[in-house]
């Protein structure tokens, strides 16, 4: 299976929606595409929308430490939203939660960065 990316920028904030597989196959997309567009939008904040993604490795992993590193040289926050259960395990156990803040819906996420 593959990876569907969605994208779109509220403000200073880039929503990614995720589907499908995250590994070491289509992180690369995922990376090339989100840090075209942190820097074309200007982009200070990240929510992932992982309702949809079924699967992630630890080239996921990767992609999304990479782009939080990105938006933190700038002050902004990453929030991961509608994560599923085997997603939201992988996140645990590498210890992502201790730096990306979750919410339970991307309209929480949003109104925790102060755009809805």
């Amino acid at each position: 299976m593959s990876l569907g990316i969605g994208m779109e920028a509220k403000n200073s904030v880039l929503c990614i929606r995720l589907s499908g597989e995250l590994d070491h196959h289509t992180a690369e997309e995922l990376r090339k595409n989100a840090t075209d567009a942190i820097e074309k939008y200007s982009i200070k904040h990240i929510i992932l929308n992982l309702e949809e993604l079924t699967f992630m490795d630890s080239s996921g992993i990767g992609v999304i430490l990479g782009r939080y590193k990105q938006i933190k040289e700038s002050q902004g926050e990453m929030v991961v939203c509608a994560i599923s259960p085997s997603v939201k395990r992988l996140f645990e156990m590498s210890g992502l939660f201790k730096i990306i803040k979750i919410e339970p819906s991307e309209k929480n996420a949003l109104r925790r960065l102060g755009v809805a």
